[in-house]
């Protein structure tokens, strides 16, 4: 029989917490949903005004329901004692140190809340695993589940992975194209199953309920990121192929796209993928795969992160040698911070990388982006100096603009990162006449398409994924010997 519900306690206030059960809130009025967190700031924001993330449409969802049946508290204890069902989406970050170091996920506060939730929780609890971990984590919380029992306390553990894109976040939860609960293959397990479908099924389709074991499902998860992943770093590939031989990649995924076999998602060129999930989940899967005796397996996956540092590196590369092979003192105008348009995320932003190889080279960067604050554009960049006078030394050379006019004045020229709307619409005359020359414009984001003829005939000599669109300077080398393309990028980069 399944499990009545009427109240779910969330432990972690993040991108898949707070959105996820605000969303679950508004689509479950009977139910009382009460996200918790260790953090009494960031509840302290999401019962303000101005939330901790920035997701279109997630602001109207949290004022409709909040103080109804939607809660933040920073009470952990009290919510897991209270609640039928307990969601645990903590951050699993990449280990920093120690075995594993750069690729395997650092379980400690998934650990942490299990050993909290066998600690405090009292009668039947289903427990539900919403982090993205490796494979068979969920039999190592399990372990500290039944090292732990009491006699008043009994459990079913889940895997009920998120596949939420930031941006469309609040779509994707209200319209999904599927939801994937795991669950043991036991009477007990289905019955936890079908009481979590349950919730789901108010406003999702039965048949986008995907059910299946336990370690089906958290793989899944790894795997589906590691696809898409693989994608961009395949139509990557072939942008730096397009650039040798007068091929455009727009045209080129665009036919291949026409191919119902492989479909048109996911096949935009660029200055490489970024946020908080594609380069740790695929690092997560090679880790996993050594760790296992797999290394082809491993190998062939470590190729899709090295492809894609591979395409930050050609596009700094290829900015140093149009500019004479040098940068040194040169402003450079970089538009855009965050990983992608529409949020201020910039986790493993492709910016931060090519930030810090043009700073490497001494460039003056002026950074502009509508959503990331100065705060966090300096701390993104100070944080792989490994000592305090290189951190000093590399950021005196980055200002932060207040809008995209004053970056672009007395530039030498403009590196477009993030494919904010705005930049499609500056006025390129004003600019081109403000800017030194000859006048260079290096677009990331292939956002600037349609404009590339109105800015040539202004003056600008533009440069651009995946496409050949003007003669260089003659005497301007296409040595690239500035950086080294076989040489992965420092995790410690001194600048």
């Amino acid at each position: 029989m399944m499990v009545q519900v009427k109240r779910i306690c969330c432990i972690g206030a993040g991108y898949v917490g707070g959105p996820t059960c605000s969303v679950i809130a508004q689509m479950c009025p009977e139910i009382a949903v009460t996200v918790v967190d260790v953090n009494e700031e960031r509840i302290r924001a999401w019962n303000s005004d101005q939330l901790p993330i920035f997701e279109p449409g997630l602001q109207e969802v949290v004022e409709a329901r909040r103080g109804f049946n939607l809660f933040f508290s920073s009470n952990i204890d009290e919510a897991v004692r209270e609640a039928d069902i307990i969601f645990i989406s903590v951050n699993t970050p990449t280990k920093t140190f120690g075995l594993g170091k750069g690729r395997a996920a650092d379980l400690k506060y998934i650990e942490a809340c299990a050993r909290r939730i066998a600690e405090v929780a009292t009668g039947y609890k289903i427990v539900v695993e919403k982090s993205t971990v490796p494979v068979r984590a969920a039999e190592s919380i399990q372990r500290i589940f039944n090292a732990n029992t009491k006699s008043d306390l009994s459990f079913q553990f889940l895997s009920n992975p998120e596949f939420l894109a930031e941006v469309t976040a609040i779509t994707d939860l209200k319209n999904p194209d599927r939801v994937l609960i795991g669950g043991e293959e036991t009477p007990d397990g289905q019955r936890a199953i079908e009481t979590l479908s349950s919730i789901y099924e108010r406003w999702v389709p039965k048949s986008r309920i995907i059910t299946t074991n336990t370690w089906s499902s958290e793989l899944s998860k790894l795997a589906a990121n590691a696809f898409l992943a693989q994608r961009i770093s395949s139509i990557n590939s072939i942008s730096a192929l397009c650039e040798v031989t007068g091929a455009d990649v727009e045209e080129v995924a665009h036919a291949i796209g026409t191919d119902q076999r492989i479909g048109n998602g996911f096949l935009k060129a660029s200055v490489g993928f970024g946020g908080s999930c594609f380069q740790k989940d695929v690092l997560n899967l090679v880790y996993l795969c050594e760790a296992l005796n797999l290394p082809e397996v491993a190998r062939y996956w470590q190729q899709v992160i090295e492809i894609n540092e591979y395409q930050r590196r050609r596009f700094a590369a290829r900015i140093i040698s149009c500019l004479f092979n040098t940068v040194t003192d040169k402003k450079i105008a970089l538009l855009g911070f965050a990983f992608k348009k529409d949020t201020g995320d910039t986790r493993e932003s492709s910016s931060i990388y090519i930030s810090k190889y043009l700073m490497d080279e001494g460039a003056q960067l002026y950074i502009y982006d509508p959503k990331v604050k100065k705060e966090q554009i300096m701390q993104d960049l100070a944080q792989s100096s490994t000592v305090t006078d290189g951190m000093e030394r590399g950021l005196s050379l980055v200002s932060i603009a207040s809008d995209p006019y004053e970056a672009c004045d007395n530039a030498h020229a403009i590196v477009i990162c993030t494919e904010w709307d705005v930049f499609k619409e500056l006025d390129y005359e004003k600019i081109y006449k403000a800017m030194l020359k000859p006048a260079f414009i290096f677009d990331g984001r292939r956002i600037l398409d349609s404009l590339h003829d109105r800015l040539q005939q202004l003056g600008f000599q533009v440069e651009t994924i995946g496409k050949k669109i003007s003669q260089r300077i003659p005497f301007t080398t296409n040595d690239i010997s500035k950086l080294d393309l076989q040489t992965p990028p420092l995790k410690k980069m001194k600048i």
